[in-house]
């Protein structure tokens, strides 16, 4: 766990939603360099807003969102550029260009924010395939791999400019649970050596207990956060019952209907 000032993401007063109408009022909350954050939810709780918010995918309705103490929000021109290479993404179906490789969709970034040679581009994006385990499959397209290969490939692919902070969506949708268990080790293993602070967005709870070291839990009643800390110590100590429930994996309560066990994939905002 990192030091409490090593803060590299602060959420101020965030309001999110859309056509005018908000999901989410009043989220506050920071991240610490190394963190494994984990943004979790029932369904249609606002996990996905969240988190197009926090990358500058879409403008919130109030607040900050600040990158290395930068407001990704507010900045325009060069400064955006400047914060939106400090991070990462990978989305849920990792969005990859199914008539590239998996080189060539690894080394998009680089020509977009570089002026790197092609060979320097190509060993750039080597490398980092070689840090998630696909140093044999670079010319392989995204249609001949596992579903597996190609979150990893992602995952390079959002590493190539070597961001402070990568952004994870559903990682583990759509994978058996010995693929998701290996993603796990993966995310960790990036997190401990190269110190990356990763902010990931999921309900798979055995993912959840693998990989986090703080979460913080969505609600759309309330439309904010109803708690926030060591997902254990919320599973055995949370004084909300559908917290407790949820981390437990047991049957809802009133006004709530607990996502934990649906299949992968169902639950979306």
């Amino acid at each position: 766990m990192t030091a409490q000032g090593d803060i590299v993401i602060q959420v101020q007063n965030l309001a999110a939603g859309y056509d005018g109408q908000a999901l989410l009022h009043d989220i506050n909350f920071e991240v610490r360099r190394g963190e494994v954050f984990v943004i979790l939810g029932g369904s249609g709780g606002g996990k996905s807003t969240l988190l197009k918010a926090m990358i500058g995918l879409d403008e919130p309705l109030a607040g900050r969102v600040l990158i290395d103490g930068d407001d990704i929000i507010a900045s325009t021109g060069d400064a955006r550029r400047a914060i939106l290479r400090k991070i990462g993404v990978m989305y849920q179906s990792g969005a990859l260009f199914g008539s590239m490789t998996l080189l060539e969709n690894v080394r998009l970034p680089l020509e977009e924010y570089t002026d790197l040679s092609h060979d320097a581009m190509d060993l750039v994006a080597r490398m980092k395939l070689d840090l998630v385990g696909l140093e044999g499959f670079t010319g392989h397209l995204p249609a001949a791999v596992s579903g597996g290969m190609q979150k990893r490939a992602a995952i390079a692919r959002a590493m190539a400019l070597d961001p402070m902070i990568l952004f994870l969506d559903e990682p583990s949708a759509g994978l058996d649970p010995i693929t998701s268990a290996e993603l796990d080790a993966l995310i960790l293993r990036l997190a401990k050596s190269l110190r990356i602070t990763f902010v990931v967005v999921t309900h798979e709870l055995p993912s959840i207990y693998a990989i986090a070291d703080r979460v913080i839990m969505l609600d759309k009643g309330r439309q904010g956060i109803i708690a926030e800390g060591d997902p254990r110590v919320l599973r055995d100590q949370s004084p909300e019952p559908f917290v407790r429930q949820f981390f437990r994996r047991e049957g809802g309560v009133a006004g709530h209907a607990v996502t934990a066990a649906l299949p992968r994939n169902e639950e979306r905002v």
